[in-house]
């Protein structure tokens, strides 16, 4: 019995609970990119000591990872860390093992989680003054480098407006867009922005998760109303990822009283979203009718050009020396997320620190499989015309003519059904690049593929040897 509690005890033991508890509320890859390094150097009175392989890495964990980690350690330990260090060391090649350098760094975490406070009722009693306000906002998300581009030029220049004078231009001011475009954090630089041009003001950044268990707790503590009146006094409320309040219906009446009085009295509000307020379900009709109120700003997925340059702002910030065409090449491969771009150079960092290798583009096909999917071919519009010629042995100039003969229009309104289907451009996208035809053309087109396919079985056998060819590619 005295050997087990002795086991549960050490600090090895708890550390390796840590590390289990880490895995599982972050993804294998970044678990694999950042705390796969790291490892327990010591634990005495109350001091935790970490070993890292590299600043780098240590500000990977600092900037992304510190709020879990300090919850994690304090609920582990049992609350007896009172301070976080780390032995940071510039390891050489693997098969070598030699620690050749090492420095210790001041405590980052004391006295319990930082920002842990965030997770209580607010209390308008306890309430604190503006410059006693922990406004939950991710310092380096801010405008300094959130990049411009055309998926974002209007969010971000409404962004500034509001910034410049909050409730006095867009408000409410609801933000949408699929994740990893920037949502996050462009609300985040619009906050930082108001408490850094107008100090006065109480701004306060949450998730619509984290009001929810905010609101539970005050009905089971039975301080709604202090949670009401605390909400009140907040002049800029920045709410991220609305679509968590869809189906609750009393959080979402809490919130539509603390919206009319936020708004009726001229404070700003900020929303984000991953879709447009009327495409959430589960929404109360009065709580989406106010969302409308102000402006509404799509965020769209970041194009080549603008992955591109997020990549070359976080290389020259980090200091890295990453070649332009290993740059190019993730940009053009990796297309969904901008977090998935952040995470593969960490990722090439990590392996580089290690492995001690360069990062060129050896490092990167072997590297980017295990965290990011391969992007599949997209279907363009010309794709759909080439094969769509080559199959019917037309030229692409015919195709877009005004020339009407049986074969070319079938091929056409082939090409229209097929670029309908296969790729996700509108009807007046694809009747601009058919000939500059109009959306009407293009319905027409459609239907008549459709209505050929029930009767001709030729018809339905070529849509699906030239769907089967088009995704081939």
């Amino acid at each position: 019995m005295v050997e087990t509690v002795e086991t549960e005890l050490n600090p090895k033991h708890l550390w390796g609970k840590c590390l289990d508890i880490i895995r599982d509320n972050i993804s294998p890859e970044q678990y694999a990119a950042s705390f796969a390094f790291v490892e327990l150097h010591s634990f005495e009175d109350g001091k935790l000591v970490l070993d890292v392989p590299s600043e780098f890495v240590k500000k990977v964990l600092e900037e992304n990872f510190l709020p879990l980690m300090a919850s994690t350690f304090k609920r582990v330990f049992n609350g007896r860390i009172k301070a976080l260090y780390y032995n940071v060391a510039v390891v050489k090649n693997k098969r070598g093992g030699d620690v050749i350098e090492k420095t210790e760094i001041a405590p980052q975490v004391k006295n319990g989680a930082p920002r842990d406070d965030a997770r209580k009722t607010p209390d308008d009693v306890t309430a604190p003054q503006v410059q006693d306000l922990d406004s939950q906002l991710l310092p380096h998300y801010n405008f300094d480098n959130y990049l411009e581009g055309d998926s974002n030029r209007l969010a971000r220049s409404v962004g500034e407006s509001i910034a410049n004078n909050p409730a006095k231009t867009f408000n409410p001011f609801f933000v949408y867009g699929p994740s990893g475009c920037g949502k996050t954090h462009l609300i985040n630089a619009i906050g930082l922005r108001i408490k850094e041009l107008h100090p006065h003001m109480r701004v306060l950044y949450l998730s619509a998760h984290l009001f929810t268990v905010q609101y539970t707790d005050a009905v089971r503590q039975n301080k709604v109303n202090d949670f009401i009146r605390f909400y009140q006094t907040i002049d800029t409320l920045i709410l991220d990822d609305v679509q968590e309040l869809s189906g609750k219906t009393q959080t979402q009446n809490t919130f539509f009283h603390i919206f009319n009085h936020l708004h009726v009295n001229g404070k700003q509000i900020i929303l984000s979203a991953d879709r447009p307020p009327i495409a959430i379900q589960g929404l109360e009709d009065r709580l989406l009718t106010r969302f409308k109120w102000g402006m509404l700003a799509e965020i769209e997925k970041p194009t080549q050009n603008l992955r591109y340059g997020i990549l070359s702002a976080k290389v020259e910030k980090e200091g890295l020396k990453i070649p332009a065409n290993v740059l190019k090449f993730i940009s053009e491969n990796v297309e969904d997320s901008v977090r998935d771009l952040e995470g593969i150079i960490n990722s090439l960092m990590a392996y580089s620190v290690v492995y001690n290798c360069d990062i060129n583009m050896g490092l990167v096909k072997k590297v980017m499989p295990r965290f990011v999917e391969k992007a599949e071919h997209k279907i363009t519009i010309e794709d759909v015309k080439e094969c769509v010629c080559d199959y019917y042995n037309l030229k692409v100039s015919q195709l877009d003519s005004r020339v009407r003969t049986q074969q070319i229009a079938f091929a056409r309104q082939m090409a229209m059904y097929l670029s309908n289907q296969l790729t996700d451009k509108s009807h007046v996208q694809i009747g601009l690049n058919i000939g500059n035809r109009n959306h009407a053309t293009v319905i027409h087109a459609i239907k008549q593929i459709k209505d050929m396919m029930e009767v001709d079985e030729k018809t339905q056998q070529d849509v699906e040897e030239l769907t089967n060819m088009l995704r081939a590619k």
